[in-house]
């Protein structure tokens, strides 16, 4: 039994864009359904990137209300210019295969066409999304605090994001079905730079918040590779 946690970056908490595979547990975020800003070409300029971790599951383009624009521009995803990082994403990104052009046309068509001007090509859009999977280690983090893979054990909450704001300075958003944890956010402004995570009052955001989704005590789930 592998799980996200004992496996290198491999698994758990990088909410960034992209469609998660069948195999992987249903989100609160997709049951849900993020509040979007209506899709289409004229919608305003973005104010911060999310980073969905749970598998890296994409990198959204996100408003300071709690919403978030997508299907930006009607340009075509073109698997050819991310060719050479295919092997790193079936490899870290298990639960996206771009040998399946329409699991990463997804994403990117509907939230990376959302990333201009910060991201002006596919290339660059899942380079970064990679980069920062790695840089910002949050198995290794909650791994450090005693955090560790559990189907049994329950942790403070309280105590999770705490690690993760002691190590990136910054408060992430974290996703819970039940009193299981399925997905952890990090936020960054437009550099890159890590930022708190925005928590908008509306009702429908609010649920998938990590402060109504979730008990004060949970678990970090073991899930078998594929």
């Amino acid at each position: 039994m592998s799980s996200p946690l004992t496996q290198p970056l491999l698994c758990l908490f990088l909410a960034l864009l992209f469609v998660a595979g069948t195999s992987s547990p249903a989100r609160a975020s997709d049951e849900l359904e993020r509040v979007g800003g209506g899709g289409g070409e004229n919608q305003r300029e973005f104010d911060y990137f999310a980073l969905a971790l749970q598998w890296p599951d994409g990198l959204w383009p996100d408003y300071n209300d709690g919403t978030w624009p997508s299907c930006c521009t009607k340009s075509s995803f073109d698997p050819k210019e991310i060719s050479t990082l295919n092997d790193a994403l079936e490899k870290y990104w298990p639960s996206l295969s771009c040998s399946k052009p329409s699991s990463c046309n997804g994403g990117k068509e509907k939230h990376g066409t959302c990333s201009y001007p910060v991201f002006g090509n596919e290339y660059d859009y899942f380079l970064t999304t990679l980069n920062l999977y790695f840089k910002y280690n949050v198995t290794s983090v909650l791994n450090d605090a005693g955090y560790v893979p559990s189907n049994t054990e329950k942790y403070p909450l309280g105590g999770i994001i705490s690690a993760i704001e002691n190590a990136f300075h910054a408060s992430p958003q974290i996703i819970c079905s039940k009193d299981s944890v399925e997905e952890l956010r990090l936020c960054f402004y437009k550099d890159f730079k890590p930022r708190d995570c925005a928590i908008a009052s509306d009702a429908k955001i609010d649920m998938v918040t990590s402060k109504s989704s979730c008990p004060n005590y949970v678990s970090l789930p073991e899930f078998a590779s594929t």
